[in-house]
């Protein structure tokens, strides 16, 4: 695109800066393996027939990351990226998948002695931990095998997320190279890996799986405090500001009569009402409401304080 005389090109992929902070100085095999990771926005030219939602966008941000490393150290990262995937994943409530091993297509760039050490290390990754997979033969891309996993969803729908793809032509291509034991250049192993995949597409799976009722720790509004009448206003807010200066996300709600503001936040899937009246002024407290738990009695600012970052910290519902 040409912009006031100067040419601007869409970023597709996050591939080739990665390659040029590995080309900023000569590297050693003793820096391998160098890990490169950001949170980067591409963009793609998707058919407008093709768009859906949050699922398939023009514009959207990966965790994308690339690791350059020594033939015998693939395995390891491997290992560590499917660690680092499943920690992640469980964060967020996901625990079955669906994992998908893609191996040598027809044309590919790349000699059959590292597409075997490749693929078998891909392997040995996947039995090491465990998990059951597909073999996909002759389904990987044409510069590298692949390890695809799909997440399932509460209704048992499957959603592409993770990726790891070993790459044998872009460091062809860029002619990235590093400095082996005996002072001679070798071309090192690129590894492609996304945990989440497109933030846009993950918010959408996490909306559909916990269909809008997130539990406490993701709850984009994990309190609500309601006035019984307007004369408890000073005392919502004193409690909102201790809240948010906690670190919870709090809001004070009223202009409604208070049977209206509990309907409001429960239809709006609030975890957490604090409901203020005229015995809480008097004795600093709050009386609790839980989605999740009914009616959870009178406490200390305080103690619904803890009460809260307890619950955060284990995952766990109020």
């Amino acid at each position: 695109m040409k912009i006031e005389d100067e040419l601007y090109q869409l970023r597709p992929m996050n591939c080739p800066y990665h390659i040029l902070l590995y080309q900023r100085k000569l590297q050693s095999y003793r820096d391998l393996p160098i890990r490169v990771a950001e949170l980067g926005t591409v963009y793609r030219y998707e058919l407008s027939g093709s768009l859906h939602g949050l699922f398939r966008v023009r514009g959207f941000t990966q965790d994308d990351a690339h690791i350059f490393c020594l033939e015998d150290q693939i395995k390891d990262e491997i290992k560590g990226v499917l660690d680092l995937t499943e920690e992640i994943l469980l964060q967020f409530g996901f625990s079955k998948y669906e994992i998908n091993l893609s191996t040598r297509p027809e044309k590919a760039v790349g000699g059959d002695d590292i597409w075997e050490k490749a693929t078998s290390a891909l392997r040995d990754a996947l039995d090491d931990k465990g998990w059951i997979y597909q073999v996909d033969e002759g389904g990987g891309a044409f510069y590298g095998p692949k390890i695809d996993l799909k997440i399932e969803d509460a209704l048992g729908r499957k959603w592409q997320c993770s990726t790891i793809q070993v790459d044998f032509n872009l460091p062809q291509r860029f002619d990235i190279t590093y400095v082996d034991s005996n002072s001679e250049k070798k071309r090192p192993i690129m590894i492609h890996r996304a945990v989440l995949g497109s933030l846009e597409r993950f918010f959408g799976v996490l909306i559909e799986h916990y269909a809008g009722d997130f539990p406490l720790w993701l709850s984009p509004i994990q309190a609500r405090v309601l006035p019984v009448t307007d004369k408890q206003f000073e005392f919502c807010n004193e409690v909102t500001r201790k809240l948010k200066t906690r670190g919870i996300r709090a809001e004070f709600c009223h202009g409604e009569r208070l049977p209206k503001l509990i309907r409001n936040a429960e239809k709006q899937r609030i975890p957490l009402m604090a409901v203020v009246g005229p015995k809480e002024v008097e004795d600093q407290n709050v009386t609790v409401r839980s989605r999740f738990g009914g009616e959870l009695g009178t406490m200390s600012v305080d103690e619904f304080i803890s009460k809260i970052k307890c619950a955060i910290e284990n995952r766990i519902f109020l």
